[in-house]
């Protein structure tokens, strides 16, 4: 007889897939306790100043309202460490869209009628919302989201960029990008007595709990947060957002369970949104391609409201060996919205800009493009000198390149033309680090054959149950039908958010160590289990944060195939091929669903997604579905995602890296240097919408 096949790896079907095509998945919103309310918020029209007057006198007057929240009636609040929470405790606003007012009644139209009713009063002032290269206010931070620091230097890059023998130097820019879940932001709140119980759309329930419990000056053991189901995040909800502070507000102020959805519109001002970016990458090379000098710089915007910086040119520092190199990052504090994470916040449009620049030294140098990158290849990481744990970028390169057809493909940009139609191929690299953070896990073993994990991770899309469950049975030995998985409740053991395409590598680490230690529990128990199962339990603390001498990143390979429309610049991806690095791939079916989901987005950021602030009102520009155009079914070619058999054992029992965000990395720029193939002109700001396109066409 043969071993029976490692449940890791293999595609199972997502757990909780039936109940969700089939509507019995509760998501944050859907809860209904006895006595529910709904509530709507009021958001400022103005992009700076302070309230002066509330009329809320007629929303009140209208059948089923209960209450109109202001800064005068609303709950006071404890100092919390994020100051995007402090809603409804002063007449301050900060920015277009911050919440003014809070209407309560007895049904959503109710709700939105009376928030539609309260009439605000404003006393603005001067405010700035305009990202400039050379804005007077930018400043240099010292440390750049993720703790990165803001500058790293090595060697005379200036002066080894005016003494190459080839040279670039080109800008771009990348515009804002707001997150978009299909999920808008919600949560359902009630009290009882002293003890506060949340259903929140988050990608992480203890901290929601956290925050819940420091604002409302509650011990966490009276805040209970479910966060079962969870319809998409990609960042947006790796952090409380003012929703489910506003529904804890107002059920404490009506004494009824209060649930509120932030309306569509306001998401992009509320939940945070990707910062624009301006690039400037010099390059300069020896004639065979050999960099000599690498010099990235942004400037990127954050808000008055709270620091958060892009660390758009950390991902230049892990990538290409260089003799010089220097990162650096401006940030300009104007009054907008808080910016926050977007799935692979900075590698995203660090590597666009990045890939763009090495695809147009390729160009200068004569070079295939595949080639170069693979004659940059590091030994160690650049900016740390430590060895990779593990890198396959040329693995991936190459086989993304036979897999692609790369070797027939034509140098010469704008020469292959169908009637109007240009077409043109791409490629670009990627790259994301391996995030691991502690967690804590059970699990119990039942007499009757039944294995039940119990570990508070969040299932945002992404198959957790699943994925766990087959770490679960790989390390019991049982089949991944023995094992029944618990997520998405406080009280389960403590674990970190689904973020930094971290999860499932800690989740999986306390998941794994709780299960061997049940299998030696029961190896060296006689006799029947107890009525209540056997039960062991893990703490990574200590072990999944200790210091690693080695640079653990994934990578990835991007290629594309577009063809461009000369009569009305509209923009065609034909073919998108990945291929990734990611460690031990834990499901192939999960996986592959992530790395294209990545693609997509990808997609969406090279051709049809772009925020804008109107400068006189401060407020966002097409910030619904109609006017932010994610791409539809329409719009996606066939993709393929690919992968590398990646053995790496300095990473965690499984072996696996993040799979989550590195798919979105390098798509843009693929997308964008196959344009550039197709049409012989270099476009170097985002998206590439037929408007754009045609006027550089003429």
């Amino acid at each position: 007889m043969g071993s029976s096949p490692s449940p890791l790896g293999a595609p199972v079907e997502r757990r909780e897939g039936r109940a969700k095509v089939t509507g019995a998945a509760k998501y944050a919103t859907e809860y209904a306790p006895p006595g529910r309310v709904h509530a709507w918020p009021v958001p400022a029209t103005v992009a700076r100043g302070k309230v002066t007057s509330l009329d809320t006198s007629a929303a009140l007057a209208l059948p089923g309202v209960l209450a109109v929240l202001t800064h005068d009636t609303a709950p006071r609040l404890a100092e919390g460490d994020d100051p995007t929470l402090a809603v409804l405790q002063d007449a301050r606003v900060p920015h277009h869209g911050w919440p003014v007012a809070l209407a309560v009644a007895e049904t959503l139209e109710a709700a939105r009628e009376a928030a539609r009713a309260v009439r605000v009063g404003y006393a603005s002032e001067p405010h700035d919302t305009a990202l400039t290269w050379d804005h007077p206010d930018a400043y240099e931070p010292d440390k750049v989201n993720g703790g990165y620091p803001g500058e790293r230097r090595q060697g005379d890059p200036e002066g080894a960029f005016a003494e190459a023998a080839v040279r670039v130097d080109v800008s771009y820019t990348v515009p804002p990008l707001h997150n978009h879940p299909m999920e808008p932001h919600g949560a359902t709140a009630m009290w009882q007595g002293d003890s506060l119980t949340v259903f929140d759309s988050s990608q992480g329930a203890d901290t929601v709990r956290e925050v819940l419990a420091q604002l409302f000056s509650l011990p966490e053991e009276r805040v209970s947060v479910v966060c079962e189901h969870v319809g998409g995040g990609f960042g947006s909800k790796g952090t409380p957002r003012p929703h489910v502070v506003l529904a804890a507000l107002a059920a404490r102020h009506t004494g009824r369970p209060v649930q509120l959805a932030l309306p569509r519109r306001e998401l992009t001002e509320l939940v945070g949104h990707r910062a624009p970016t301006l690039h400037r990458l010099r390059l300069g090379a020896r004639p065979d391609g050999t960099l000599t000098s690498l010099i990235h710089e942004v400037t990127t915007h954050t808000s008055r409201v709270k620091e958060f910086v892009e660390q758009a040119a950390v991902p230049a520092r892990v990538m290409y060996a260089s003799g010089s190199s220097r990162t650096s990052h401006r940030a300009v504090a104007l009054d907008v919205p808080t910016p926050s994470w977007m799935r692979a916040p900075g590698e995203t449009p660090g590597m666009y800009a990045l890939e763009s620049a090495v695809d147009e030294l390729a160009s200068a140098l004569g070079m295939d493009p595949v080639e170069l990158r693979v004659c940059n290849e590091p030994p160690a990481e650049p900016d740390s000198g430590h060895p990779f744990s593990s890198r396959h970028l040329v693995e991936c390169l190459r086989e993304g390149a036979a897999r692609f057809g790369w070797s027939e493909r034509d140098p010469r940009p704008g020469v292959r033309r169908s009637g109007p139609w240009l077409t043109g191929t791409g490629v670009a690299a990627a790259t994301y680090p391996v995030l691991i953070s502690p967690s804590r896990a059970m699990a119990t073993a039942h007499s009757d054959g039944l294995y039940v994990v119990r570990i508070n991770a969040t299932d945002i899309g992404t198959g957790a149950r699943t994925v766990l469950a087959q770490v679960a049975a790989e390390a019991l030995g049982v089949g991944v039908d023995s094992v029944r998985t618990e997520i998405g409740l406080t009280g389960l053991p403590r674990a970190p958010l689904a973020g930094g395409s971290s999860g499932t590598s800690s989740w999986g680490w306390a998941v794994h160590e709780a299960c061997r230690n049940l299998t030696r529990q029961l190896a060296a128990r006689p006799g029947p289990l107890p009525p209540g199962g056997l039960t062991a339990s893990a703490d990574t603390e200590g072990t999944a944060d200790a210091e690693t001498p080695y640079a653990r990143h994934a990578f990835g390979a991007h290629f594309a195939e577009t063809a461009v429309d000369t009569d009305t610049g509209e923009v065609r991806v034909r073919r998108l091929l990945g291929v990734y690095a990611a460690g031990r791939i834990l499901n192939a079916r999960t996986a592959r669903s992530q790395f294209i989901g990545g693609m997509v987005m990808g997609l969406g950021m090279a051709l049809t997604e772009g925020g804008s602030l109107d400068p006189a009102s401060g407020a966002f520009i097409g910030s619904d579905l109609a006017g932010y155009h994610v791409p539809a079914n329409a719009d996606v070619p066939a993709i393929e995602a690919h992968w590398i058999d990646e053995e790496d054992p300095h990473l965690n029992p499984m072996g696996s890296k993040g799979i989550g965000e590195i798919g979105i990395v390098g798509t843009a720029a693929a997308i964008g240097n196959a344009v550039h193939h197709a049409t012989g002109i270099r476009f170097r700001e985002l998206p590439l919408t037929p408007d754009r396109v045609h006027a550089a066409l003429g």
